[in-house]
């Protein structure tokens, strides 16, 4: 019997290095799975059973120069001050309404995302700040802030004035420093840019710069790879995001396209970096952010902790998760699909409703806990576990008992937490891990 399980476990081991980026599992359950919420349901009643120390605040620009080609995120290539202008008064209803909603607990955590936030002009942006503190409620001493941007929208204006909203964290895609690899994935930039950007980014010395970089690009090698990486670490961030590149059937670069290219590399260029990312004294967190030790926002931040689930998202693409449910607008990749969402988004006039998402029964609520748990380093403490829903994580999953059976985790000072190889194989463990009525539910959703 002892020989069955382990060579079970072994084949097991086996298909999980064979395809190790199944599914990119940000959160949990993923957005594909959401659905019409019918009856909907009341926004007031939701927010008032939600029992954390503070809450989460986002808010969604769903606007872009230009779609890149792995992009499957819920954003419209468009620059008109027009389009920006109706989207963010839109925002301010929608905050006006949910902030009474919301204002029995303080944030801790304020993030713009997007798209790319930083295409808006300097009063709007201002205006987003205003809304989050003078709507909101937003304490900015007391909360971390983060702000996407991109490098053809770097400028001392904008970063001046994040720096003035008490703005601590940074966060800018790069992808490649070699404008080949960059124009493989339909992105229109040059290195120069890249690094006039960077320049800029440094100058206003934020507290915490992250820098997102991607492997696994067309025509990339170990070698280039790590050219792109070493010329991001010449800036020294804080942080780094590094990516394996994800292909989806509704992307503009298909995943037809990168099967053609035969030998996958990903694994030798995600190893390289975990490398050499530890040798310039960077330490993982998760499969994919590296951060320094000592990156902190320097701010006496309120308590916020992982698992909590008050995430109050505005937007049109804002996801928000509330312990028993999570729920967004609907969600489309296509330019007409985006567009027509957002424009439904702009002409509301109520926004007190959760009408679409998905309702977490008690076993989804606790797979939510395992999964966020386990794939980063904090790790799976059961004895958490077991004080939030009364119940053994082994007894309920017992399909972890596999993971610690393949080394892929390890039970260490009472927390399991996955192993070097492990982590380098997340997304196929993240994926695998996602219950049997969820993947009923979701779209077809392939990576390669």
């Amino acid at each position: 019997m002892e020989f069955r399980e382990s060579e079970d476990v072994r084949r097991w081991s086996e298909q999980i290095a064979a395809s190790p980026y199944r599914s990119y599992l940000y959160s949990y359950p993923h957005k594909t799975a959401y659905r019409e919420l019918n009856p909907p349901l009341p926004l007031q009643e939701l927010w008032k059973r939600e029992s954390g120390e503070s809450f989460f605040l986002y808010m969604h620009i769903p606007f872009c120069a230009a779609r890149c080609g792995f992009c499957n995120l819920f954003t419209l290539p468009d620059r008109s001050a027009d389009a920006h202008e109706q989207y963010v008064a839109a925002l301010e209803r929608q905050a006006r309404q949910w902030a009474p909603m919301v204002a029995h607990r303080p944030f801790s955590r304020f993030a713009i995302g997007g798209g790319t936030p930083t295409l808006l002009n300097e009063r709007l942006l201002e205006r987003l700040f205003d809304i989050a503190e003078q709507v909101m409620g937003l304490d900015p001493d007391r909360a971390s802030i983060s702000v996407e941007t991109s490098p053809d929208t770097v400028t001392d204006a904008r970063m001046k004035l994040l720096n003035e909203r008490k703005v601590d964290r940074v966060s800018m895609g790069i992808q490649s420093f070699i404008e080949a690899e960059a124009a493989a994935i339909y992105r229109p930039q040059k290195p120069g840019e890249v690094m006039r950007a960077l320049e800029v980014l440094k100058r206003h010395d934020f507290a915490v710069l992250n820098l997102d970089l991607i492997y696994g690009l067309p025509g990339q090698t170990v070698e280039t790879w790590l050219y792109s990486l070493d010329r991001a670490l010449e800036y020294d961030p804080e942080e780094i995001f590094i990516y394996p590149l994800y292909t989806r059937e509704n992307t503009i670069l298909k995943p037809e396209e990168l099967r053609r290219r035969g030998q996958d590399h990903r694994i030798d260029m995600y190893r390289a970096a975990c490398e050499r990312l530890k040798e310039r004294g960077y330490e993982a967190f998760s499969m994919r952010r590296f951060a320094k030790p000592d990156a902190k926002s320097g701010k006496n931040l309120l308590p916020y902790g992982c698992q909590e689930e008050g995430m109050v998202g505005l937007g049109c693409g804002a996801r928000s998760y509330t312990r028993e449910v999570h729920y967004a607008s609907r969600y489309g990749v296509s330019y007409k699909a985006t567009q027509s969402i957002i424009a439904d988004y702009v002409s509301a006039s109520s926004y007190d409703t959760a009408d679409y998402g998905f309702v977490l029964n008690l076993a989804e609520q606790q797979r939510r806990f395992v999964i966020k748990s386990l794939l980063h380093r904090e790790g799976l403490e059961p004895s958490a576990y077991e004080a939030r829903f009364g119940s053994d994580p082994f007894d309920d999953s017992p399909e972890l008992k596999r993971l610690l059976a393949a080394g892929f985790a390890v039970l260490e000072d009472g927390t399991m937490r996955l192993t070097d190889e492990g982590m380098a194989y997340s997304d196929a463990i993240g994926d695998w891990l996602i219950s049997p009525e969820v993947r009923e539910r979701m779209e077809e959703y392939v990576c390669v």
